[in-house]
């Protein structure tokens, strides 16, 4: 299935951002070395295994530059890399190419890096029928292009902002006076601003899971609970909402996890500490 990214006016104007923020005054290594006109053609290649993500990103960051580069690609987002497949390959003014090229490689790397660790997560969990999901922890203003490259990975998105879904987690608690008062007043603001937001509860132990168990809520986190407790949490919840673990998890500790019977993992490492994935550009021929 091909993956669709959504593209927002926010968007285009973090690309142009990105690219003003490089070019600055202007390219003065192309402007003295490759004269305007002069065309060529290169290639995008993989030097590391991993997911591909960021293919509508990149091709527009090149075209604000000069709507005239063309590209033929051989790849789309959600397909395995493996070194030295090519991505891409283009032709156009080299000295543009040159100016898009490192703002374009940058996206691309780091939406491929996303892209790649969430389909490992996913790979180790996907005997179990729990779903991989990311959190709120982005690079600002990226958001929407880290949670993409999530799904190109084979993850799913938890909630966008803190707009579109009730998440009551230990501060709310904390500030409200306790999980019995933060969940009512949430359902009540539902009654009053609709339409109903989804309301999930942080919960931190098996007393806190059966006190938010009291209310029709749509989904409980399990925050840094050990798998035998967990495990139990999921039996005591017996499927009257989601369930989704949270707190530390890691390659090694997924599959555990996933095994407890938990609808969801969130996993802040998607967006938060991937490593971007290792491409190249290079030019192949000038005409």
């Amino acid at each position: 299935m091909r993956m669709l990214l959504n593209i927002t006016d926010s968007m285009q104007h973090l690309l142009r951002l990105s690219l003003q923020e490089d070019i600055g005054t202007g390219d003065i290594t192309s402007a003295a070395t490759v004269d305007y006109e002069v065309r060529g053609g290169g290639y995008v290649v993989a030097k590391a295994e991993g997911v591909f993500a960021g293919r509508t990103i990149f091709e527009m960051i090149f075209h604000m530059v000069d709507p005239e580069i063309e590209f033929v690609w051989h790849i789309q987002d959600g397909e395995s890399l493996q070194p030295g497949r090519r991505c891409v390959s283009f032709e156009g003014r080299l000295h543009n190419i040159l100016i898009a090229e490192r703002t374009g490689l940058n996206f691309l790397q780091r939406m491929s890096g996303i892209a790649s660790l969430a389909h490992a997560y996913r790979e180790r969990i996907r005997h179990t029928r729990a779903q991989i999901i990311d959190t709120r922890k982005t690079t600002p203003l990226w958001r929407e292009i880290e949670k993409y490259a999530v799904r190109c990975g084979g993850g799913a998105n938890h909630r966008m902002g803190l707009y579109d879904m009730f998440l009551i987690k230990e501060n709310h608690i904390a500030s409200a006076g306790g999980i019995a008062v933060a969940i009512e007043k949430a359902l009540a603001y539902n009654v009053k601003h609709p339409p109903d937001r989804p309301v999930e509860v942080e919960t931190r132990n098996l007393d806190e899971v059966r006190e938010a168990m009291r209310y029709p809520i749509q989904r409980i986190m399990l925050d840094n609970m050990p798998v035998p407790e967990m495990q139990q949490a999921v039996q005591l919840v017996g499927g009257r909402c989601e369930v989704e673990a949270s707190g530390g998890v890691t390659l090694e500790s997924v599959r555990a996890i996933a095994e407890t019977g938990v609808d969801f993992i969130s996993v802040g490492a998607l967006t938060h500490s991937a490593p971007a994935l290792d491409l190249s550009l290079l030019i192949e021929s000038k005409k």
